[in-house]
């Protein structure tokens, strides 16, 4: 198998990620393509024998969050908000609910969403999470518990505006 087949065969899952995590389209199709970009001339890091998808969402984290900064120290016109867009066939409840789902996540705080979206929609491991983050895998646990908590609370419409005191 070809590297470039290696790497094209994850396109689809850097994309449906990489949409979930900006929440807008055009920024996830630069943010795929940055991505695919700096795997293709850094292939040559990738080891052997190892998961070749959690490489490459490790590479699309640091990419966004690289992303972030520059957008951070640049001060953007901010575009206006628009819901994330997931195709959806059949019924008009189902489109309800994953309209509501993506506004919902798209309300959780950035380390939530990844983390929720890396093992619900991505189906990785803990273990992969955590190399994709570049965090200990008990960070991973955590914020996946809480991320679930607040998407729980944000779906139902309970969910606090104001920050818990914790003694």
């Amino acid at each position: 198998m070809t590297t470039d087949h290696q790497i094209e065969t994850h396109i689809p899952r850097l994309r449906r990620y990489a949409r979930a995590l900006t929440g807008d389209t055009n920024r996830a199709d630069d943010l795929v393509q940055d991505t695919l970009e700096r795997a293709w001339t850094k292939f040559t890091l990738w080891r052997r024998g190892s998961d070749l998808r959690a490489w490459l969402f490790s590479i699309m984290h640091n990419v966004h969050i690289n992303q972030l900064d520059y957008r951070a120290r640049r001060k953007e016109e901010p575009m206006p908000d628009e819901p994330l867009e997931i195709a959806v066939a059949g019924h008009h409840e189902r489109q309800l609910e994953v309209r509501d789902l993506a506004s919902a996540l798209a309300q959780l705080p950035t380390e939530y969403r990844e983390v929720l979206l890396l093992v619900g929609l991505e189906e990785l491991k803990y273990e992969e999470v955590a190399k994709v983050l570049n965090i200990p895998i008990g960070t991973v646990m955590s914020r996946l518990a809480r991320g679930r908590e607040r998407l729980r609370l944000v779906l139902s419409g309970t969910a606090q505006t104001a920050l818990r005191r914790v003694k």
